[in-house]
């Protein structure tokens, strides 16, 4: 087995300053304690004296600009969980550490991936296009790789003596320990952990406890810990608030790219797609304005799900400010990518029609695009209209136009051939429009063909109904 471990150093600011797209010196309030004291800095804020542990008002006064945010435990959770999400398409055993860690089980996913060195990269490279920096590392035992990874980024250690070698030579303070048990350790003279590992196990409980017998035990592979799998959710909900209110579509687009991207998390977690879901956007006294986002055919790449949405919210004229957005996808059917041919020759940079449609329907809105419909009557005048396709019958066996003339007209000259027919027609002596007509598929003296009839038992007077492309 090979567990690697994902470390997110910024995860809490990430998920505290989810609607601003750029944020300068900033810096994240303990919720928890009774004062107003800094829990984290941004490195912009470091460079000016900011550091964990200090009073908001010393923090202040050394950076005027600061931005500071109330710590999101809450917010922070569903993003390890959208993280987790992304990561289910590697491994079909992820576990989340909170509060900023993810471990998931890659053994069996190395042949899939091409080895070890392919899947570490397309692993980084996907969470720098997200925007989430990490730390990883990997070994066969999860406590070891969590070590690791907050001290050796980008290490991989496959067989267990190289793990107790490198575990050996970490200080303490790194070993994942409590800060009382390694201040007692070094108190009694230790500061490596292969002198620790050294003493006798009697001798080493009574000095640091079971806990960290045990954990020590844990990292080097002698002791185990169920690890709790992450599965991910039937739909989909999460919703992101403004700390001011946003006019217009454009401020919304930052949050509404991240509340794409994890649907599209979600949706490759799933081996699914999504076919339609709800934006609502909420207003002060309780207002909510709902946009609803509907696609052809189930799709989950994030670029066109936000693309969709963004033409969708830009087309909706908003009452008032937006104080919070929210999207709701309940049904995530399976999704069926397109099944092309081995040879299929290569495109250009056009689009496929039900891609042409999504874009026209959400640039242009619903109304604006008509479908023809068959209707379940013979004469061909109203066999078809435009609609809805919820009363359509199949299409008919023989060959028709689809080009009919608003009413049929005296064809001069006439076909100098007859490409098929008769057809017959007999309808509509019950409404009192009874028809009797013989169809032709006909060539003119132009050499068009043209769809063409004649009263029954007759060898003149063709009247002409309609045009073949």
């Amino acid at each position: 087995m090979l567990w690697a471990c994902l470390r997110f150093p910024g995860l809490a600011f990430s998920a505290a300053f989810a609607a601003t797209p750029e944020a300068g010196p900033s810096a994240l309030l303990d919720t928890r304690a009774r004062q107003r004291l800094i829990a984290a800095a941004n490195p912009e804020a470091s460079t000016f004296g900011v550091r964990r542990g200090q009073s908001l008002a010393a923090a202040r006064a050394l950076c005027p600009a600061l931005e500071v945010r109330p710590r999101d435990r809450e917010a922070e959770a569903r993003l390890l969980a959208e993280l987790a999400a992304w990561c289910y398409q590697f491994s079909g055993h992820v576990s989340l550490v909170p509060p900023g860690a993810i471990l998931m089980e890659l053994g069996a996913s190395l042949r899939l991936f091409d080895g070890w060195p392919v899947l570490a990269e397309r692993l980084c490279h996907g969470l720098s296009e997200q925007g989430h920096a990490h730390t990883m590392a990997a070994t066969p035992f999860p406590a070891a790789s969590w070590v690791f990874a907050a001290h050796a980024d980008g290490m991989v250690l496959p067989e267990r003596e190289g793990v107790i070698r490198m575990l050996g030579a970490l200080s303490l303070d790194r070993a994942g320990l409590p800060a009382t048990t390694v201040k007692s350790l070094h108190a009694m003279g230790f500061r490596r952990l292969d002198e620790v590992f050294r003493l006798p196990r009697p001798e080493l409980t009574r000095r640091i406890g079971r806990d960290g017998v045990n954990w020590l035990d844990r990292i080097r592979g002698q002791a185990t810990h169920p690890l709790a799998a992450w599965q991910p959710p039937a739909n989909f909900q999460q919703r992101i608030e403004f700390d001011s209110e946003l006019d217009g579509s454009q401020p919304l687009l930052f949050p509404l790219r991240r509340l794409t991207r994890a649907l599209a998390n979600l949706l490759a977690a799933r081996d699914g797609g999504v076919q339609r879901f709800t934006l609502t956007l909420e207003h002060a006294r309780g207002a909510t304005t709902r946009v609803v986002v509907a696609m052809a055919a189930p799709q989950r790449d994030a670029e066109r799900l936000f693309e969709l949405a963004r033409t969708r919210l830009e087309r909706t004229v908003l009452p008032a400010p937006a104080r919070a957005i929210e999207l709701d996808a309940e049904e995530l059917p399976v999704f069926r990518p397109p099944v092309r041919d081995l040879f299929e020759p290569v495109r250009g940079d056009g689009l496929d029609w039900p891609t042409l449609d999504e874009r026209l329907r959400a640039r242009l809105g619903d109304a604006a695009l008509r479908q023809i419909a068959l209707v379940a009557d013979h004469r061909p005048e109203r066999a078809m209209r435009y609609g809805t396709p919820d009363s359509t019958v199949p299409l008919p066996r023989r060959r028709r136009p689809l080009w009919l003339l608003p009413r049929p007209l005296p064809m001069r000259p006439e076909p100098t051939a007859v490409l098929a027919g008769p057809e017959r027609i007999e309808s509509g002596w019950w409404d009192g429009e009874d028809t009797r007509r013989d169809y032709y598929i006909v060539r003119t003296a132009n050499g068009q063909q043209a769809w063409a009839y004649l009263p029954p038992g007759t060898l003149d007077g063709w009247m002409l109904h309609g045009w073949f492309a």
